[in-house]
């Protein structure tokens, strides 16, 4: 994986920490919900690099 991908995902879950820290300020469900997907996403999006780093360090043997 790139180290682009990884700062862009990292980048998507500091956003959605940020709204869902605004969504509870402003007591606004939608948003908290919204940040709290984003942060999801990114984590998600991390865990499919890291199977495909592993999947190109095992045929790299």
């Amino acid at each position: 994986m790139g180290l682009g991908d990884r700062i862009e995902n990292k980048a998507q879950e500091a956003s959605g920490k940020i709204k869902e820290k605004a969504g509870d300020a402003t007591d606004n469900p939608d948003l908290q919900a919204g940040g709290q997907l984003d942060q999801a996403e990114a984590k998600i999006k991390d865990v499919g690099e890291d199977v495909k780093d592993r999947l190109d360090g095992d045929s790299k043997r």
